[in-house]
């Protein structure tokens, strides 16, 4: 089918008067006068009094226009002989419009795409069409319903604005009906071919992941992603917008979300995470989702897009530029070729999910020019999703701020999610691993050394292969686990299944590991993470003469027996090698540094993201002597830091390299505690953060309540929220009934980190609840809630907690105050319906297209109402909510013009939380006198003012919720006409003009 073939037959001058049949010409208007409302059915040409089409005509409409979509050279949308099929189903789909139960004021509200969704669902299913002719009959009821809406605008009540306004947006809605045609794939049959092809292919690339130490006699190394994959928290930091004001802000933690969900609510996300946390695992889900015909349950956010998988590490393996859209295939070693111009139409349309792994991965001179490489893109192409990965410490915190990045980190494994990790892993293992499952699930609650390795999945993994290898027997300590992983993989494993040796090659463990950590060292040393086979062989062939084991054979043998038998190493194409996970490389290339005896490049390193784990397992490989060198260099090198920053990272580095120690003298523990200690209490949350990761030992550095500030007790606590340890519950406790409601809202942000019962029976029972939001992560802690017999007044309610413990929370508290986040297209609300004393209300459900408010209890006396998704009957119909008093939409869908004439109406309101591009919308006739307090964010650029004076012209109190700004300048005189007023900003955001306003504004940074 030729390019565009379906936009230039039925574009906008094509289609509008055939559809303009469709509708009565001289109805009562829209509605919005006071007059009763005129529903769709009495709007419609085919039905009533006035019919001026039948339903024969209204099929003639339709092949009509399917002809018109199908006539003229090129390949048709649709089989031939489905030609028939489709024109009728097409009629039907246009003769429901009679049935929607409601009126044209709601059907614009909707918007095209979801009133083309109430359409399909109202006409009968097609029946026996295929794929092809499904997607043409979409496309084509979206670009019917763009002009049906049209035409409701242009209805007698419709035609408030100016001449000039409405021609604009008429072009405007004529623009979208084209941005509509150029997004569907089907504009092009070659296209639409290659996307089948390009998707079946992510498919089957990225559909199964290899669960480390799995490599049993009868058990494949790789399994069905669906099966292994486990979905793991992302945590963000800074005020939360349902917190920012009233009119200050709780600085503590985000809500964490699901990693693979974090996309449906944030278009760009930069995330962070440790070595072997799940990072490329998240983008292979991320991929196969969006390739798949039947998404998993929260994934079909993703249904439509089509996703780049950009590994950093191959695209610049061997120094090229990073590349432009037509060479991303190429670049990550994609063998199918695109039609010409295909991945600049995808991104173009926005159809793009572009998946960037391991800044980390790439030496840091070269971090900035794949910013920059980044920005061009985005500058390039708009409607996109962006997921950039990286290690914690590889980039700032405003790396990607400017550029609209969400900042998330994938927080370690609960005990919740490590449990299930250790039963879907025997499963995967098989029958003979079945045995071994509950007594390691027994040790992981009993045995804190073990589950203080069970962090991530990586190390999960490894603590299942070795468990099982050893008949029930774990290791103590992360270097002693790593060495019982090379054996198992380069020895043991082989040799007790009887397995035949198939490259001739009998080597023990330890000539195996001198070679392989020669490869590791030349990686970690030239800051890579792939080298070229040829080089690979030849460090080898270099080293195999001097090995009397090895020597008997030759070297390019010995290379291949590693690469396919030592379980560490493998070949992402035919010309590379690398190692199966970084963690490997970090070990054997510490193990060869401190063999060399290189601490001096060990301490040149040490300020380098990619060696923090090389260096703490250095000091794991070291002799005593050896340690103490490599640990005083280290507190050396924070002493001649130039920057706090820098001296953070080395100290807390050093700290957190004592506890993989072997052997360590006194004095020089002692030493390194005591400069870790200088550091207590942290500055900031990211310190706090950071410092937590120095482990257990943090919490005998932590000062205890007595004497510290407000800010300075959220910081400690912080910090031992983030250890994960269950010895940081007792230290947790002594916060409980501090004064602070800041520091007890992180101690119940900490309760999803620890045992459910364990935390509520030290912290949770008694902790003082005043103005306090009682946090509820799983329903574990619905559990706990309820068998101590709490019933908190204010709630925040997770969306991994189940419908049925959200009810019987909810009947059990009947709360003042309630946060609910629920997930899926049809979240169930019925649990809100029983509620008799609320107050206030956050209502999120990111992936639902609207919600109800006959779900909102009707006797409660609500005052307070913030949502991400538009209720169905419109904002007009909270009118009848005589009490509410402030409704916050900065979560919300884009605010529409009509959106805001619902909200002029309603007069009650007295404060609104909106984003700043929602003001841009506002007609130019719409002002809200009645509100009196307004809180705005302009996460991306500077707010328009000069609106805001105009449309709240009563204004006193103002919240300026610039975001990541970073020193750039908003310019405040516009609010001068607001003359009694108090601003309220971000402090790290300059007001330019502020000493011209007149002396009754009151400005005030937090």
């Amino acid at each position: 089918m030729e390019p565009a073939l379906i936009g230039t037959r039925l574009a906008s001058a094509a289609i509008s008067p055939l559809l303009r049949k469709l509708l009565v010409s001289d109805g009562p208007g829209a509605g919005l006068t006071g007059s009763s409302k005129i529903r769709l059915s009495s709007l419609v040409s085919f039905r009533g009094e006035k019919r001026t089409l039948t339903e024969k005509d209204v099929r003639k409409l339709a092949a009509t226009l399917v002809g018109r979509s199908t006539g003229g050279p090129g390949e048709t949308p649709f089989p031939a002989d489905e030609t028939e099929a489709v024109t009728d189903t097409l009629a039907r789909t246009l003769l429901s419009l009679g049935d929607l139960d409601m009126d044209d004021v709601q059907a614009v509200r909707l918007g095209h795409r979801d009133l083309a969704r109430r359409l399909r669902a109202a006409a009968p299913a097609p029946d026996g069409l295929s794929t092809d002719s499904v997607l043409y009959l979409e496309s084509m009821t979206e670009w019917a319903c763009l002009h049906i809406l049209e035409f409701f605008t242009q209805r007698s009540t419709f035609i408030a604005r100016s001449l000039v306004e409405q021609t604009r947006n008429q072009a405007e809605l004529l623009a979208k009906v084209d941005a509509v045609l150029t997004r569907t794939p089907r504009a092009d049959g070659r296209d639409t071919d290659f996307e089948h092809r390009y998707l079946s292919h992510l498919a089957k690339r990225h559909g199964r992941l290899t669960i480390y130490g799995i490599d049993l006699h009868e058990s494949p190394r790789e399994w069905p992603l669906d099966m292994a994959y486990l979905s793991l928290e992302a945590t963000g930091t800074g005020p939360r917008p349902d917190e920012t004001i009233r009119l200050l802000p709780q600085r503590r933690e985000h809500t964490p979300v699901h990693a693979d969900l974090a996309l449906a609510r944030h278009d760009k996300v930069l995330l962070r995470g440790l070595a072997g946390s799940g990072k490329t695992t998240l983008v292979q889900w991320l991929t196969a989702s969006a390739a798949s015909d039947a998404p998993a349950e929260g994934m079909a956010y993703l249904r439509g897009r089509i996703p780049f998988v950009l590994p950093l590490r191959t695209l610049t393996r061997h120094g090229e530029r990073l590349p432009a859209p037509d060479r991303f295939l190429r670049a990550a070693d994609c063998p199918l070729t695109a039609p010409d111009g295909w991945a600049d139409r995808v991104l173009a349309a926005g159809r793009g999910l572009i998946l960037v792994d391991g800044i980390d991965e790439i030496p840091e001179a070269e971090r900035g020019r794949a910013r920059a490489w980044l920005r061009g893109l985005l500058d390039a192409y708009d409607g996109n999703r962006w997921l950039v990965t990286a290690r914690p410490t590889a980039v700032g915190s405003d790396w990607l701020a400017r550029d609209g990045f969400t900042d998330l980190t994938l927080a370690p494994m609960s005990r919740a999610e490590v449990a299930t990790f250790v039963r879907r892993w025997h499963q995967a293992a098989g029958p003979e691993a079945e045995p071994y499952e509950r007594p390691l699930l027994d040790a992981l609650h009993t045995n804190e050394h073990v589950a203080q390795l069970a962090t991530n999945p990586l190390m999960c993994g490894l603590i299942c292969a070795i468990h099982r290898d050893r008949r029930g027997y774990l290791p103590r300590g992360r270097k002693t686990l790593y060495d019982s992983a090379l054996s198992m993989l380069l020895s043991r494993r082989d040799r007790e299944r009887d397995m035949a040796n198939p490259y001739g090659i009998e080597l023990d463990e330890a000539p195996q590991i001198q070679l392989i950590q020669r490869l590791a060292y030349w990686l970690t040393l030239n800051g890579r993470l792939q080298l070229d086979r040829d080089h690979a062989e030849a460090i080898v062939a270099e080293a195999v003469p001097a090995m009397i084991e090895a020597s008997a054979y030759a070297p390019d043998q010995v290379f291949t027996h590693l690469l396919h038998r030592s379980g560490l190493l493998r070949e992402p194409t035919a010309e590379s090698v690398d190692f199966v996970h970084r963690t490997f490389q970090d070990y054997l290339a510490a193990k060869a540094l401190v063999d060399r005896w290189d601490i001096g490049v060990l301490v040149e390193h040490a300020t380098d993201d990619r060696w923090e784990d090389v260096i703490r397992m250095a000091v794991g490989h070291a002799r005593p002597r050896e340690c103490a060198e490599i640990l005083r260099e280290l507190l050396k090198a924070a002493d001649a830091a130039e920057d706090r920053p820098t001296q953070l990272r080395l100290l807390i580095l050093a700290a957190t390299a004592l506890n993989h120690a072997t052997e360590v003298t006194q004095e020089v523990r002692e030493e390194v505690r005591a400069r870790a200690a200088a550091l207590v209490p942290p500055r900031s949350p990211e310190e706090a953060r950071e410092l937590a990761t120095a482990g257990r030992l943090v919490l005998d550095l932590l000062p205890g309540p007595e004497g510290l500030s407000d800010e300075d007790a959220r910081l400690v606590v912080t910090t031992a929220t983030h250890v994960p340890s269950d010895a940081a519950i007792p230290y947790l406790a002594q916060f409980a009934e501090h004064t602070s409601v800041e520091v007890r809202a992180q101690l119940i942000w900490g309760w999803r980190r620890f045992d459910d019962s364990a935390y509520a029976e030290s912290v949770v029972t008694v902790i003082d609840p005043a103005d306090l939001d009682f946090s509820v992560a799983r329903d574990g802690h619905v559990a706990e809630l309820l068998r101590r017999g709490m019933a908190p007044d204010r709630l925040t309610i997770d969306a991994d907690v189940s419908d049925g413990a959200v009810r019987e929370l909810l009947t059990a508290c009947d709360p003042v105050r309630l946060n609910l986040t629920r997930e899926g297209e049809h979240p169930d609300l019925t649990a809100l319906s029983g509620l008799t004393r609320l107050e206030k209300l956050v209502l999120d459900v990111p992936s639902a297209p609207y919600w109800r408010l006959s779900d909102l209890p009707t006797g409660a006396p609500l005052v307070d109402l913030a949502f991400s998704a538009w209720p169905q009957e419109g904002l007009a119909a909270l009118r009848s909510a005589t009490g509410l008093r402030e409704l916050d939409l900065w979560q919300a869908y884009q605010v529409t013009a009509h959106d805001w004439r619902e909200l002029a109406s309603l007069t009650q309101l007295n404060f609104l939380a909106i984003d700043a591009t929602d003001l841009e919308s506002a007609p130019a006739d719409v002002t809200l006198p009645h509100i009196r307090t307004l809180l705005f964010s302009a996460p991306l650029g500077k707010p328009p003012l000069e609106t805001v004076t105009r449309l709240f012209p009563l204004a006193q109190r103002l919240g300026l919720f610039v975001e990541e700004l970073h020193g750039q300048e908003v310019d405040v005189t516009p609010l001068g006409r607001l003359e009694h007023l108090k601003i309220f900003h971000i402090n790290a955001t300059r007001l330019k003009g502020a000493d011209r306003l007149p002396p009754a504004v009151e400005i005030i940074s937090f």
